[in-house]
């Protein structure tokens, strides 16, 4: 083997081992919240920084349109990560730890579900949002790798990906994000 088939196997080798170890029970509770607003037609709004971002517009696009494309009745999720000028109108007006916190106060009403996506747990603008929720009376999620930092002992629900590597941790949000998906396909009209 080459160094580099080397490292892709190893990198390969912790990623199905960290698969394996995920708690199926975190996913299924998750969903069950997540159908349940689906049901209730309560919003459900994710958010997160850097490759969390991406994960938590993901959802939203796959809730939004993949798990419900063919039902009567559709997902409500709303990405805080996806409008720009908004969210550097609040950095630069504001600052940046406020950017969930103030679009939560124009949308977010008690009930509502807020799910954030952070690898460290520890990001200050991620806390103040899921501060707020709680405050405001949502049910709060957090998906978290590392030891699950501040975030996870603050929010109702908490899936973790138990690992201290950023890319594995996202790759395990991926999988969390796809797998939920499966759970909740609402077609034929049925969630």
């Amino acid at each position: 083997m080459t160094d580099d088939t080397l490292s892709i196997r190893r990198y390969l080798d912790r990623l199905r081992t960290l698969l394996s170890e995920l708690d199926e029970r975190e996913i299924a509770v998750i969903a069950k919240v997540l159908k349940d607003a689906y049901e209730e037609q309560r919003t459900i709004f994710v958010l997160g920084n850097g490759g969390s971002a991406a994960t938590a517009s993901h959802l939203a696009g796959d809730l939004n349109k993949g798990a419900c494309l063919a039902a009567e009745k559709k997902f409500r999720v709303h990405a805080l990560t996806d409008c720009q000028p908004w969210i550097l109108a609040i950095a630069n007006d504001l600052d940046y730890d406020s950017i969930f916190v103030e679009q939560l106060k124009n949308f977010a009403a008690s009930g509502d579900v807020v799910l954030a996506f952070s690898g460290s747990g520890n990001s200050e603008n991620v806390l103040r949002g899921i501060r707020y929720a709680k405050e405001l009376g949502c049910i709060t999620i957090g998906v978290v790798g590392y030891d699950g930092g501040r975030l996870k002992p603050m929010v109702d629900y908490c899936f973790h990906a138990r690992v201290d590597d950023m890319q594995l941790t996202e790759d395990a949000h991926m999988v969390f994000v796809h797998v939920l998906l499966k759970l909740l396909h609402a077609g034929e009209g049925s969630c």
